[in-house]
């Protein structure tokens, strides 16, 4: 069984307000979306795969991540999602680790942990709380909403017998807003 690491970074960004899109924001050295990518190529998956859409990141894709183009990113982030399953589904790919580019402070570990969970639908829960990286596996790809924001979140919530959890260390934050960098830097 091979399981690929998906990090999400589609989306448009408009509650950041900052000069730049949030993704491109520098963080502790590095920007955001570099964090989110370092954390998934560090967790040691079978592939490494990015989605994007709004913003123009390819110049901080690092060698051997797979660049996935989401030009339905405006219908929401269910089109990524779906996007990066489909690519690793092509790839031969059993699952996928599904994580978010604007969460700088989610680590390898918890990427691997969540991989190495039995079940097809493994969130982490990060002090009792859920949030990504989530495992999918191949047999709740179809069951994936096509449209809007919900993602992973909607099939968790229409199949919660299905629903394993990892208990994880870090910060899920995501820095929708230059308030939630400025917070952590």
């Amino acid at each position: 069984m091979t399981i690929a690491a998906v990090v999400l970074a589609a989306g448009a960004g408009t509650r950041f307000g900052g000069d730049t899109h949030k993704l491109r924001a520098p963080f502790r050295g590095l920007t955001v979306v570099q964090h989110a990518l370092g954390a998934a190529l560090d967790a040691g998956l079978d592939g490494v795969y990015i989605v994007t859409g709004a913003v123009e990141l390819r110049d901080l894709i690092p060698d051997g991540v797979v660049l996935v183009e989401n030009h339905s990113w405006e219908l929401g982030q269910a089109t990524s999602l779906r996007a990066g399953v489909f690519t690793v589904e092509n790839d031969g790919h059993d699952a996928a680790v599904i994580g978010l580019g604007d969460q700088p402070l989610v680590g390898a570990d918890s990427w691997r942990a969540v991989a190495e969970a039995e079940g097809d639908l493994v969130t982490a829960a990060f002090r009792g709380r859920r949030s990504p990286p989530v495992k999918l596996g191949a047999a709740v790809w179809p069951l994936l909403p096509a449209g809007g924001d919900a993602g992973a979140r909607m099939l968790m919530r229409m199949r919660p017998e299905r629903v394993g959890e990892v208990s994880c260390a870090g910060e899920p934050v995501d820095f929708d807003t230059v308030q939630d960098l400025e917070a952590w830097s």
